[in-house]
């Protein structure tokens, strides 16, 4: 009888620890994904448990503390490079100003020489003063978070045509392939407009003269073209920001990193990928509608 009611006690608690860790786990996912102060709960009253809970406590105040702070450090991080784009746009034009102004007076062929080579500096800081404040607008603006239900192929097509010119320029051969079947995603066009014209863009800098784009069903997007001077490595770099290629001279670094922001803000995964010589960026939005 003695034994029974042990068994029976046993049993009891083990079925409310396992109860309890149960809730335990639930309850640390979700306090994971809130901003709350409000500590676990734990129905279980075994002092094991109940230290458990405690110690997950004060990791989850460590952590959420953590958080905050890398929060408030990128924030002041993109305001101030913000800030400091804006600053520099008014030098900057007025050294172009004055640049122009010195083309049309009458100099020596050294004297021009030297002009081109301030000129040509003069654009790239223009360049990246530009994708600098575009870079921090784009992660944190809103007006890039308002999706709707938009026809991806469409948007493609009108990226294109916005940058055929240049692709015709550098004489890069295009090829593009989109199933009949109209595509809708849930997404917002001028981020998706901001994000293929990205791309395209880091083609003409780094392709060695072609350019495939291809829309499948799914609502996957991959842009691929031969480049030799790429390697595995260097492809999956071009996300982060600021990095360069050694011969992407013209290239600021940024325009692959705010095409990752806004496909990401958007809930899609980009990746890019060199196989052989192709090298490829696909894109994939998650809220593909199906019907229609």
């Amino acid at each position: 009888m003695i034994l029974a009611v042990a068994v029976i006690l046993l049993t009891a608690k083990i079925w409310s620890m396992r109860h309890g860790a149960a809730r335990l786990r639930k309850d640390f996912g979700e306090k994971l994904r809130e901003d709350t102060n409000v500590g676990l709960m734990m129905d279980c009253q075994d002092k094991e448990m109940l230290k458990l809970a405690a110690d997950l406590d004060r990791q989850l105040l460590l952590l959420r503390r953590a958080r905050l702070q890398y929060e408030l450090g990128d924030q002041e991080i993109k305001t101030a490079v913000t800030n400091i784009s804006h600053d520099l746009r008014t030098p900057l034009t007025a050294i172009s100003g004055y640049l122009q102004l010195l083309k049309s007076e009458k100099m020596t062929e050294q004297a021009k020489e030297y002009v081109g080579v301030i000129e040509n500096r003069t654009e790239a800081m223009r360049q990246l003063t530009e994708e600098l404040f575009s870079y921090s607008v784009v992660t944190t603006a809103s007006q890039y978070r308002k999706e709707e239900e938009v026809l991806l192929g469409e948007i493609l097509e009108d990226s294109i045509a916005s940058m055929y010119g240049a692709l015709v320029e550098k004489n890069i051969h295009l090829e593009v392939r989109m199933p009949e079947k109209k595509i809708r995603v849930k997404a917002n066009r001028s981020g998706l407009m901001r994000v293929f014209g990205n791309i395209i863009n880091n083609a003409l800098k780094y392709s060695d003269g072609d350019l495939l784009i291809r829309l499948e069903e799914d609502g996957e997007v991959s842009f691929s073209n031969h480049a030799r001077e790429l390697d595995e490595v260097e492809a999956g770099k071009l996300f982060q920001r600021f990095y360069t290629v050694q011969n992407g001279r013209e290239s600021t670094g940024l325009g692959l990193s705010i095409a990752r922001a806004l496909v990401e803000q958007m809930g899609g995964k980009i990746w890019a990928r060199k196989e052989e010589e192709w090298f490829t960026i696909r894109i994939l939005l998650q809220a593909v509608v199906k019907n229609g």
